[in-house]
């Protein structure tokens, strides 16, 4: 009796457990540490940051992955000489990566760096770009969010409520922030969440209250919500516009910042630990 019933308890937990999604296509060649994955669909190509060593280290040893969205790689070594390159985004043909306390603007037909504007900021995470040019970036140890504005980084909101800031994104006059949050014991202490920071009055309103992991990539969905990436606990989240989140992907470890292509209903996730850069079908997504 007991056998039959341990079996039913093992056979009831493996049916509650989501199935691991296929890719649809990965990378793996040239890949070391991959922080984020961006398609420009301006010159139809992916960009992928390569850490290539400590998260924080000044070393020159991180840089820039060149794919098509097929998943082919076009040049492992595109932009070099990098130190811990993170979060990317375009504006207009220039490629943004923040790269430790620097915000990096890489011209992305001529292949080089264009700008370089210094922040005071402790670790820089992700970037996001405003329709007017202005570009966010998030740096998590200091619970900030800097904008630079022709060329002038400035601190644009900090915030306890911003604890351990991750992804970014701005859609129209907001700017939209994933908090990792901290653990504590008991249960206590911050949990990851979605933040949303009106630019002109800088109020900071929690889009959802429900559990989302520990949050790094955050996308449209194309329809008014959100795609985010649990990066501790490998799942994909999707958040409405009303704050209803609900897992959508169980992945392997380490989603990082991730990126999705409405028109092909294709997420592209930089799986940090595994050095692989994977590509997922959400045409199912709701």
């Amino acid at each position: 009796m007991r056998t039959l019933l341990a079996a039913a308890l093992v056979a009831a937990a493996l049916a509650q457990t989501p199935t691991v999604a296929t890719p649809v296509w990965s990378v793996t060649d040239g890949l070391d540490s991959p922080e984020s994955v961006y398609y420009d669909a301006a010159s139809g190509f992916v960009f992928s940051s390569q850490i290539g060593g400590d998260a924080a280290a000044r070393d020159g040893n991180g840089r820039i992955v060149k794919l098509t969205l097929d998943g082919k790689v076009v040049d492992t070594n595109w932009m070099t000489g990098l130190n811990a390159p993170k979060g990317l985004r375009a504006y207009r043909g220039t490629l943004f990566v923040v790269d430790i306390d620097e915000v990096i603007g890489i011209d992305i037909a001529a292949g080089r760096i264009s700008s370089r504007v210094k922040t005071d900021a402790k670790f820089l995470n992700d970037v996001a770009t405003a329709p007017d040019g202005a570009v966010y970036a998030t740096d998590s140890f200091q619970n900030r969010v800097y904008v630079v504005r022709n060329g002038v980084a400035s601190v644009f909101v900090e915030s306890p409520k911003l604890e351990l800031p991750n992804g970014i994104l701005v859609e129209g006059d907001t700017v939209l922030v994933a908090t990792d949050g901290r653990p504590g014991r008991g249960g206590a202490g911050t949990p990851g969440s979605l933040f949303a920071v009106d630019i002109v009055t800088k109020n900071i309103t929690q889009v959802t209250t429900q559990a989302i992991g520990t949050p790094d990539g955050l996308e449209s969905d194309g329809r008014g919500g959100y795609i985010v990436a649990d990066v501790g606990g490998g799942r994909i989240f999707h958040v409405s516009r009303t704050g209803e989140a609900r897992q959508i992907r169980q992945l392997d470890r380490q989603p990082a910042d991730i990126a999705f292509v409405p028109s092909r209903h294709l997420l592209l996730v930089p799986h940090l630990g595994l050095n692989r850069v994977s590509a997922y079908d959400l045409s199912d997504l709701k």
